[in-house]
């Protein structure tokens, strides 16, 4: 028997823990990821570093890190499963602030990535360097 969203929905007094709510809104793919990004410091709620355990509640404010940028995301619901994209979308809000730097990084990135020019052949040890300097917006010393 399937049952609803509706019968999955968490009360909002009670909270959920940091890790699922992670997991389940699909910034991270599995549970263990989520909890090795949490205690490795790249997610902090209310602008305090925490713990996986940590119950997070609607309203709270968190700042993620990942590799293709910083969010800075503000709860705005609760679920026991992993839901679809459109549906995991609606438990957070992103803040306007955090949404353009994003956009300025993704573009920025594209930018640079339009000017490098390589052969039709395997990149040598200097096209590697220009790609990971691209890749990691360090500047060229020499």
């Amino acid at each position: 028997m399937k049952s609803d969203h509706s019968q999955q929905a968490i009360e909002d007094s009670r909270g959920q823990r940091l890790d699922i709510w992670l997991w389940a809104s699909r910034f991270y793919k599995s549970r263990k990821i989520a909890t090795d990004a949490v205690t490795g410091g790249h997610v902090w709620v209310n602008n305090k570093r925490s713990k996986p355990s940590k119950t997070v509640k609607i309203n709270d404010e968190l700042r993620i890190k990942r590799s293709s940028g910083e969010f800075t995301v503000i709860i705005t619901g609760l679920s026991l499963k992993r839901l679809g994209a459109p549906m995991a979308s609606k438990l957070y809000q992103e803040t306007e602030l955090s949404r353009s730097k994003r956009e300025i990084k993704q573009q920025l990135m594209r930018d640079q990535r339009a000017g490098l020019q390589f052969d039709h052949k395997r990149p040598g040890k200097r096209d590697r360097q220009k790609m990971l300097r691209a890749k990691t917006l360090q500047p060229k010393f020499e």
